[in-house]
C-alpha cells in the first residue's frame, strides 16, 4: 500500500511529472512557482513546458503515438532504364528522350549511374539500334504533317526558317541544279546540312546522335534527318559549278531581306588554309598562320561585306600557281553576278602582286592594301627628315594609337604601270616598326585611309568564328567538292546568323555566332502541327526577351517545303 501511495507522492519519469505539473497549475489552480516545484522543474523550464501544452492539449502530448514507418516508394526509373537499354536496344541519349515522354525525367548522369551499377556496357558506335525510330530510311513522301505534337532539342533552329522562307531557298536550290532524288529532294538534303551548321555540330561524321530528333528532321522537311553515309554522299555528288549561281543568289536575297545586309559596297579579302591532317600527292602545303608552319592543306579566299561583317564570297579551288590571280577571279565574279565591279577592296600584302594592282586600276577598281617593306624601302624611310612627318588624328576612339605621323608619297611599283598613292605611318603599335600602305584612291584622307584598313583586321575574328563554331577545319576528305559545299554552308549559316543577330539588337548584331547561338538559339521546345499550322512553342530563358524584343512572336511565314503550313512561335515557361 505504502508503495502505491509513493508511486503517487513523488512521480516518476517525464510523462508522470509533466502531468502532475500541469494538473496542478490548470486544474489545482496552484501558483507557478508551486507547480513547478511539483514537477520538479525550475520556473522558466514550466513555462516553456506551458507553452508547448497550449499547442497541443490533448493527451498524446504525454503518451504520442508512435509513427508507423511505411515502406518507401518505390523508384521506377532503374527498372524503367534497364528495360529500356536491355529489352529495346535504346541509346543513353533515347532513354533520356523516353523518360521524359513518361514524365519521369532523368538525367544523363543518372542513366550513366545505373549502366555502370549493372555493369552495362557502352554501345558500339555503329551498331543497328533495333528500334523502330533507327530503322527509318530518310524519305520525304514519309513526313507525318499530320495533327499532333512531339518535344525536340532544335526548336531554336525554326527562328531561321523564316527567312528561308522569305529567302526561297527552294528555288535556289533548283536553279542551281543541285542533285537531289524523290526519296530525297534538294532542298530537303541541304536544309538537313545547312542545320547541322546552324546548330554548330560539325562535320557528318558527328550527326548519329541527332537523327532521331524529330524536330531537326522537320525542319529539313524530312521523315528522319539522312544518316552520315548519305549527307557525304551528296556532297561527293554535287556539282562544282553549283557554288556560285547559290552564292549569288543566296547573298541578294539577303540584302533584299535586310538593310542592314550590304551591297558589296566595300569587301574585305582574306586567305584562309583548311588544314588536311594526312598525305595526299593532291594537295599542296600552304601556311598556316595559327600553326605557324607549313601544312597540306586546301587555300580558300573568303570575301567579307565591310559593312555588314558576313560572308558573301568563298573559293576552295585556289592552288599556289593561281593565287595571285584569285583578286582578279572575285572581281569578274562579282561583275558577271551584279553587273557592276565592287567599289573597294581590302586586302594584305601578300594577296596579290604589284602587276594586279595595276590591272585593277584598269578595271575602275579601288583597292587599300600594304607594301612589303624591303630594305631599301626601310632605309628610304629612315632617311626621311623628321619635319615632312604629319601627325594626323584618327576617328576610331577604341584605338590605343591614335595620332600616328604620315608621310604621303607618289611612287612606281615594278609591272605597274599606274602611279600609286604610298602612305609611309609611324606611331600605329607594330613593334615601333613603320607601316607602308598602298592605294590607288586620291581624295580619301589618311585618316580615312588607315580607319578603313584598320576595320579590315577584324575579318580574322569573323574566320575565327567560322572555323570555331561553323566547324570550317574540320576538314574529313581531299574530294575538292565536298569543301565547296562546306564553304557555302558556312556562307550562308553566317548570314543566317547575321539576320538575327541584327534583328535581336542591343550588341548581337555584332556578336560571334558561337555566342548568338549560346544565348538565343540552343533552345529546346515543344512541335505542335495542326491542319494548317506549325507552332513551336520555345521554352523562355533569360536572353529569350531579345527575340520577343525582335518580333519573333508575331512572325508568320508558310513554309514551302512543310506543305506551305503556317509557322508560328510563341515562347512558354514549360513547353
Amino acid at each position: 500500500m505504502i508503495q502505491r501511495l509513493d508511486f503517487f507522492h513523488d512521480p516518476k519519469g517525464l510523462a508522470m511529472r509533466q502531468y502532475e505539473a500541469l494538473r496542478a497549475y490548470h486544474y489545482e489552480q496552484c501558483s507557478v512557482e508551486e507547480a513547478a516545484a511539483r514537477g520538479g522543474y525550475t520556473e522558466g523550464s514550466f513555462r516553456n513546458l506551458l507553452t508547448r501544452f497550449h499547442k497541443k492539449p490533448t493527451l498524446e502530448f504525454f503518451w504520442p503515438t508512435k509513427k508507423v514507418d511505411l515502406p518507401p516508394k518505390k523508384n521506377p526509373r532503374p527498372e524503367r532504364i534497364l528495360q529500356l537499354r536491355l529489352e529495346e536496344g535504346l541509346t543513353i541519349n533515347q532513354i533520356q528522350a523516353r523518360l521524359e515522354e513518361e514524365k519521369i525525367p532523368a538525367s544523363m548522369g543518372y542513366i550513366q549511374k545505373i549502366f555502370t551499377q549493372e555493369g552495362i556496357q557502352r554501345l558500339p558506335k555503329n551498331r543497328k539500334i533495333e528500334s523502330s525510330r533507327s530503322r527509318t530510311i530518310a524519305d520525304r513522301r514519309k513526313l507525318d504533317l499530320s495533327p499532333r505534337s512531339f518535344r525536340t532539342d532544335f526548336g531554336g533552329l525554326f527562328l531561321f526558317a523564316f527567312d528561308l522562307a522569305r529567302m526561297r531557298i527552294d528555288t535556289m536550290v533548283h536553279n542551281a541544279d543541285l542533285p537531289g532524288t524523290t526519296m530525297i529532294p534538294p532542298e530537303c538534303a541541304l536544309l538537313s546540312l545547312l542545320a547541322l551548321k546552324l546548330h554548330g555540330i560539325g562535320r557528318p561524321s558527328h550527326v548519329m546522335a541527332e537523327t532521331l530528333d524529330e524536330g531537326l528532321a522537320l525542319f529539313a522537311g524530312l521523315n528522319v534527318v539522312p544518316k552520315r553515309t548519305t549527307l557525304t554522299e551528296y556532297s561527293i555528288e554535287v556539282d562544282p559549278k553549283f557554288s556560285d549561281p547559290l552564292m549569288h543568289q543566296w547573298y541578294h536575297a539577303a540584302v533584299r531581306l535586310s538593310d542592314v545586309i550590304g551591297g558589296g559596297q566595300s569587301v574585305d579579302l582574306d586567305f584562309h588554309t583548311i588544314p588536311y591532317h594526312g598525305d595526299d600527292a593532291l594537295l599542296q602545303k600552304h601556311y598556316i598562320s595559327k600553326r605557324g608552319r607549313s601544312q597540306h592543306g586546301i587555300l580558300t579566299v573568303l570575301a567579307r561585306d565591310a559593312d555588314s561583317h558576313v560572308f558573301c564570297y568563298a573559293d576552295p579551288t585556289v592552288r599556289k600557281e593561281t593565287q595571285n590571280e584569285s583578286i582578279l577571279r572575285f572581281v569578274n565574279y562579282w561583275k558577271a553576278q551584279t553587273g557592276t565591279l565592287p567599289k573597294e577592296l581590302v586586302f594584305d600584302s601578300r594577296f596579290t602582286t604589284h602587276e594586279i594592282l595595276g590591272k585593277l586600276t584598269d578595271m575602275g577598281t579601288n583597292y587599300i592594301t600594304l607594301r612589303r617593306k624591303s630594305e631599301k624601302l626601310i632605309q628610304h624611310i629612315h632617311t626621311l627628315p623628321l619635319d615632312s612627318w604629319k601627325k594626323i588624328r584618327l576617328t576610331n576612339i577604341s584605338r590605343t594609337y591614335r595620332n600616328p605621323k604620315v608621310i604621303e608619297e607618289i611612287v612606281t611599283l615594278q609591272k605597274n604601270p599606274h602611279k600609286v598613292r604610298q602612305l609611309l605611318i609611324k606611331g600605329l603599335g607594330n613593334n615601333g616598326k613603320p607601316t607602308v600602305m598602298l592605294t590607288n584612291q586620291r581624295k580619301r584622307s589618311p585618316t580615312q585611309l588607315i580607319d578603313r584598313y584598320a576595320r579590315r583586321m577584324v575579318i580574322e575574328n569573323v574566320i575565327s568564328d567560322a572555323i570555331k563554331f561553323f566547324h570550317l577545319d574540320s576538314l574529313s576528305s581531299v574530294v575538292p567538292m565536298r569543301i565547296n559545299v562546306d564553304t557555302q554552308l558556312t556562307v550562308m549559316a553566317s548570314i543566317l546568323y547575321r539576320l538575327l543577330g541584327v534583328r535581336a539588337g542591343d550588341g548581337y548584331e555584332h556578336a560571334e555566332a558561337e555566342t548568338i547561338f549560346r544565348d538565343l538559339v540552343r533552345l529546346s521546345g515543344k512541335v505542335t502541327i495542326t491542319e494548317d499550322e506549325i507552332v513551336v512553342a520555345l521554352r523562355l530563358r533569360a536572353k529569350t526577351g531579345f527575340l520577343k524584343k525582335a518580333g519573333y512572336q508575331d512572325f508568320q511565314e508558310r513554309i514551302p517545303w512543310l506543305d506551305n503550313k503556317l509557322l508560328r512561335i510563341k515562347f512558354v515557361k514549360r513547353p
